[in-house]
Order: C-alpha cells, then sequence, then structure tokens
C-alpha cells in the first residue's frame, strides 16, 4: 500500500523543492508541479514517505501526492486527447503523443546518432562535451531506469537553458516533459523525422533504481534503449558507466551494470571509452586491457578525448554519489568521451 502522511508545508523552494512537517517532524519533499500544482507555506499536502523513511539515497525525499488547501479541481483536458500515460494507477493522465502517424515510414530517412546514457549523471557531461565538439542541435529523450517525472531534473533546466540541449522528450514511462511518447522506439522515430535534433541522448532521470542483482537495476534500461536505437538503424553508442572511486567493487573499472547491457545486447553497438585510460585507472593496463574484457563481442571499442579540466570549470554538475570529480576523474572522463564521440558521429 502506499506510505501516506499529512503534513503542512513549512519551507517551500524553486521547482517544487520544500519541507514538510509531518508528526512533528520537518522532512524534505517534493512537488511535481505538473501533476499536483505549485505548493506555498502553510499548505496542507498528504506527502508519500516510503524513500525517505526507507532511507534512500537516491529519492530521498518525500513526495507531495496532494495539496488539500490547493482543491482538488484538477487540470484541464486537451480536446481530442485520449491517450493516458501511468494509466489504471491513481496518477493516470492524458498526454499529447509526439509518435507519427501509421503512414509514416517505418524506418526515418534521417538518422541522427544516438548515444545511450547508463543514468542521469552522465547526461550533463555528455551534453556539454557533444556541443563543444560542434554535434549541432543535441535533444534529450528520457527513458525509465531512473526518476520518471520529467520535472525533476535540475540537470534538464540548466542544460536547456544554456542551449545545450534542443529539447527533451519523457518517453513511458517517464512523464511530465516538454514533450510527451508512449514508447522509447517512437520517440526516437518522431525525433529523427519531425525533430531538428542532430543527435540525441537516451537515459533515466535522476537516481536510479538498484538492488545488488545482475538484472534487477535501472541501468537495465539502457538495453531498450539501444535496441530501440538499433532497431530503426540509428548509428548506436553507448555510453560506459566508469567508476575508479565507488567504494563497491561492482562498479569499479566497467560497471556491471554496463557488463550486462552489453553481453545481452542483440546487435553491436559503439563503446567510446577515455583517452589515457591506463591514467585514469591503472588496473586498466594491459592487452586486451583487463576493464573492457568482459564487455562482450562484436561491440566497438574506441576512444575519444574527455576534457576534465573544461568541465570542471564549466559550473555544470561535477558530483556522484557523494564524490566530487576530483575524486572519481573516470566516472566523468566517461560521459565526456561519450558526447565527443557522440558529435564525431554525426
Amino acid at each position: 500500500m502506499l506510505k501516506l502522511r499529512r503534513g503542512v508545508v513549512v519551507e517551500a523552494g524553486e521547482d517544487g523543492r520544500l519541507v514538510v512537517e509531518v508528526d512533528g517532524e520537518r522532512r524534505r519533499a517534493w512537488a511535481d508541479e505538473a501533476m499536483v500544482g505549485p505548493a506555498a507555506v502553510g499548505d496542507d499536502v498528504v506527502v508519500n514517505t516510503a524513500a525517505l523513511d526507507l532511507g534512500l539515497g537516491s529519492g530521498g525525499f518525500d513526495i507531495v501526492h496532494v495539496n488539500l488547501t490547493g482543491g482538488l479541481d484538477g487540470g484541464a483536458t486537451p480536446p481530442g486527447v485520449h491517450v493516458m500515460k501511468l494509466n489504471y494507477s491513481p496518477l493516470q493522465h492524458p498526454v499529447d503523443p509526439v509518435e507519427l502517424p501509421a503512414d509514416a515510414v517505418p524506418r526515418p530517412a534521417r538518422r541522427p546518432p544516438v548515444l545511450v546514457l547508463p543514468l542521469h549523471g552522465h547526461l550533463a557531461p555528455a551534453a556539454w562535451a557533444a556541443s563543444r565538439c560542434g554535434a549541432g542541435a543535441i535533444g534529450f529523450i528520457q527513458a525509465g531506469g531512473g526518476g520518471l517525472p520529467g520535472g525533476l531534473s535540475t540537470d534538464v533546466r540548466e542544460l536547456r537553458r544554456r542551449g545545450l540541449l534542443a529539447g527533451a522528450v519523457t518517453a513511458s514511462p517517464s512523464y511530465g516533459g516538454e514533450r510527451e511518447a508512449i514508447s522509447l522506439v517512437g520517440a526516437l522515430h518522431a525525433a529523427a523525422e519531425a525533430e531538428a535534433w542532430e543527435a540525441i541522448l537516451v537515459g533515466p532521470g535522476p537516481g536510479i533504481l538498484g538492488s545488488s542483482t545482475r538484472y534487477g537495476h535501472g541501468g537495465m534500461a539502457a538495453l531498450d534503449a539501444a535496441h530501440a536505437a538499433l532497431a530503426l538503424e540509428m548509428p548506436t553508442l553507448l555510453s560506459p558507466r566508469m567508476s575508479s572511486g565507488d567504494p563497491r567493487p561492482r562498479h569499479l573499472g566497467l560497471s556491471h551494470h554496463t557488463r550486462s547491457v552489453l553481453d545481452l545486447l542483440l546487435g553491436a553497438v559503439e563503446v567510446p571509452l577515455p583517452e589515457g585510460l591506463e591514467a585514469l585507472w591503472p588496473l586498466a593496463a594491459g592487452d586486451p586491457d583487463p576493464v573492457i574484457a568482459e564487455a562482450g563481442d562484436g561491440h566497438r571499442l574506441t576512444t575519444a578525448a574527455a576534457d576534465l579540466p573544461g568541465y570542471a570549470e564549466s559550473g555544470l554538475p561535477r558530483r556522484t554519489m557523494g564524490r566530487d570529480l576530483d575524486r572519481d576523474r573516470l566516472f566523468f572522463a566517461a560521459p565526456l568521451a561519450a558526447g565527443a564521440a557522440l558529435a564525431a558521429a554525426r
């Protein structure tokens, strides 16, 4: 059952960030304003407390389920819209999808390259590097695997503000983006045919699901994204999740998340690696390098420059799981190299 509690908003910041008092305790909370409207100090709200009660580092805050002070009038349904997202759940709502009509060409004539991201922390460095390397208009498609609300990401807002992203689409089960798509393949198809995007990033929203199992984690969403791009015959690259500072051995070097995806892929993809890998991760020395040896057969391993000093000075996010860029250079070097490779694939 949903773990719902009643509380009062005691602090209201930007982008739906709140502090809500629940049973005398002040707790971090977030209101998805596209779904429940804005909240103000003094508002009587019902919050879902499950994540914070579990002590989750990713998603460790309460979610506003309904604003009782704001009322229950709800929003207007756009005329002609009959497609639901989060259908048959208590949060179902109508959307106008971007998918092209049934008589559209099954495979797009334009086929911009697609870079599949393993987690949201790769989005800012990949977009920054791709833009710096001349990728042109870059679009982002938010998939599953992490946070589902499109309004949750401060990275997307900042990248859009800087012009590093030309647009953002949420593909089911994600929702609430600038545009909506029912499926990943539908989002990619529409982006190639109808949008002016010259390169596409696909990845999850903030946070990631994890269970310390081989396949039970949000990183597996990359498998679906890569298969969708390959099915549309679009040049497909995979940004590898790598780390030199993660305390969990399964994520050191090449993360088991990326290994699992590469092992299960039904087609070959390009896997860009940062130049100077041995300096970033000394255990990578050797031939074939042991960090990548388990990546699976058939995939094309390439190298690209990773401008770590430039990104460090960009003002974009430089922390992952509490670690600064200086403590885990490999984590950031991987998407920086992948973004450069995306631009080269145009």
